[in-house]
C-alpha cells in the first residue's frame, strides 16, 4: 500500500470515537511509520460519536476524492425509543419531556413510515456541526443559546421496520438515505408524526456508497497494518 500516493481505508468506527479521532489516530501512526511530519488524511462523512460503523478515510492524493466518496448513498440501522425526547435527539443529553405511547401500534408505525420516503425537508438538530455565523450549531446548543436552522432537502430511498417492541415502545429501522440526512432528526420527526416523542438510542452506519461494514477494518487492524508495514516499500518525494 502506498499511503502517500493515496489509499482508501474503510473503517468500522468504534463507539464514542469522533470521525476526527479516527483521522487523527491514522495520521499519527502514518507519520511515525513513514518518518514524515505531514501527510494528508481526511474522512468522507462525519459519524456521530454515539454511532458506529462505516467511515471512509482517504490518504495522500486520494483525499481529492472525498467529496465524491461522501456523496454515496448511506445505509443505517437505527434504534429509536418512543415516548420521550432529548435536546440532542439521542443519548448525548438527558430526557427533557415524555409523551403518551398507548396509541402507538405496529400498524400505526407502518402507516406513518411511507410519509418519509422520497424527497423530504428536514431541519438539522441543534446539536450538530452545521455552521451558523462561523460557529458550529452544537456550540450554541451547549451554551443554551437558541438558534434557528433552515430545513434542507434530502432523500430517503428505503425505510424498513426490522423490529417493534410493543411493551417498551422501541423500534429498529433500516434506513437508506442521501448525504446530509440526520437520523437523529428523523427520530424526532417520526415521534411527532406518531403524535408522541422519540429519540435515537443506537445507530450503526452499515454502508456508504459501495463500501459496507462487513468489509471494514477495525481501528486496531488499521493501526497494526500501518505499524507493521515495510517502510522500504514507500518512496517519499517532494
Amino acid at each position: 500500500m502506498d499511503f502517500l500516493a493515496g489509499e482508501i481505508l474503510i473503517i468500522d468506527k468504534p463507539l464514542h470515537w469522533t470521525s476526527f479521532d479516527v483521522v487523527n489516530k491514522i495520521r499519527w501512526h502514518l507519520s511515525k511509520a513513514l518518518h514524515i511530519k505531514k501527510i494528508k488524511v481526511g474522512h468522507a462523512g462525519t459519524l456521530d460519536p454515539l454511532a458506529t460503523g462505516v467511515v471512509i478515510v482517504a490518504t495522500g492524493k486520494k483525499t481529492k476524492l472525498i467529496d465524491e466518496l461522501q456523496a454515496g448513498v448511506k445505509e443505517y440501522v437505527a434504534e429509536i425509543q418512543l415516548g420521550a425526547t432529548t435536546p440532542s435527539f439521542d443519548l448525548e443529553t438527558a430526557v427533557d419531556a415524555t409523551y403518551p405511547t398507548e396509541h402507538i401500534t405496529q400498524e400505526l408505525i407502518s402507516t406513518v413510515l411511507p410519509r418519509f420516503i422520497g424527497e423530504i425537508w428536514q431541519v438539522p438538530p441543534t446539536y450538530s456541526a452545521v455552521k451558523v455565523d462561523g460557529k458550529r450549531a452544537y456550540e450554541y446548543a451547549r451554551q443554551g443559546a437558541e438558534i434557528k436552522l433552515n430545513a434542507k432537502l434530502l432523500r430517503i430511498d428505503e425505510l424498513q421496520l426490522l423490529n417493534f417492541n410493543l411493551h417498551d415502545k422501541t423500534l429498529q429501522l433500516r434506513i437508506v438515505c442521501s448525504k446530509g440526512t440526520y437520523i437523529r432528526a428523523f427520530a424526532r420527526d417520526l415521534g411527532e408524526a406518531l403524535d408522541s416523542g422519540a429519540h435515537l438510542t443506537a445507530l450503526r452506519r452499515t454502508q456508504v456508497g459501495e463500501y459496507r461494514a462487513e468489509n471494514a477494518m477495525t481501528m486496531q487492524q488499521v493501526i497494526e497494518l500501518i505499524d507493521n508495514m515495510n517502510n522500504s516499500n514507500f518512496q517519499i518525494s517532494d
